[in-house]
């Protein structure tokens, strides 16, 4: 099974670099579109848009329009829930009746799980009891296939940067990872927003965080090959139950 993930395009219409931002994500479903074989989904784990406006997500709406593989998106930071919600009331996946944006697919080899780590009050993450119930319940919906976990914001230290915490504390991430590695099944954990890429594990299952898609909001030392080209990453699960992961670069 082959998964696209993009992360943190903050499409904003009001920016001075607005056209860039636009032009970054296009150009990254392009790419996806081109790759052989196509991925079996697209994930984008958060931050969609920078300012949670309605006009915001209908832009990137209108993006992932030409994606010609499913995509399922989640909510970051940066993203309003209700108007997430609204934008992609469509798609059909999301759950009407939480206040939390967060689901499975189950119509895959591997089921995937989006959870929702937003604090509308801060910048870094939050996972609550409520939120922890429901992970588990998904969890527990099927004691076959591997689990893959996507969240916005990475459950284990990140060395890069200047923060290497994403929660509001330690305790918030430690019921996150305990709750991800209820059942043994987890594969992977993949996230978003650091806006650079790097790695780690929680008690030995794979985490990864890829980089923003926004070349203007990127963190982090590139080389000149990189500079101005969009970044995603490519996760391959091969068949001896680990997942390989790519990170294209648009347009090389």
């Amino acid at each position: 099974m082959i998964i696209a993930q993009i992360s943190d395009t903050h499409i904003a219409l009001d920016e001075a670099d607005t056209d860039q931002r636009l032009r970054d994500f296009a150009n990254v479903i392009d790419d996806i579109n081109a790759l052989n074989p196509v991925p079996d989904v697209i994930v984008h784990t958060g931050d969609v848009v920078h300012n949670g406006r309605s006009d915001e997500y209908a832009a990137a709406v209108d993006i992932l329009k030409s994606a010609n593989t499913p995509v399922y998106a989640m909510v970051g930071n940066k993203d309003d829930r209700s108007n997430l919600r609204a934008a992609f009331a469509e798609c059909g996946y999301l759950d009407e009746a939480s206040d939390f944006i967060d689901y499975a697919v189950e119509n895959l080899p591997l089921r995937l799980i989006m959870l929702d780590t937003l604090n509308p009050d801060s910048n870094k993450g939050d996972f609550c009891a409520e939120r922890v119930t429901r992970l588990t319940g998904m969890i527990e919906t099927d004691d076959e296939r591997p689990v893959v976990i996507f969240t916005h914001h990475p459950a284990f230290e990140v060395s890069v940067g200047p923060d290497p915490m994403h929660f509001d504390s330690p305790e918030t991430m430690g019921t996150l990872r305990r709750a991800l590695l209820h059942g043994g099944r987890t594969a992977g954990v993949f996230s978003g927003h650091v806006h650079r890429a790097t790695f780690g594990d929680i008690e030995g299952v794979p985490a990864s965080v890829m980089s923003a898609v926004s070349t203007t909001l990127r963190k982090g030392e590139y080389p000149p090959h990189m500079t101005g080209r969009a970044v995603y990453q490519v996760h391959r699960f091969d068949t001896d139950g680990k997942f390989i992961t790519e990170t294209r670069i648009v347009g090389v």
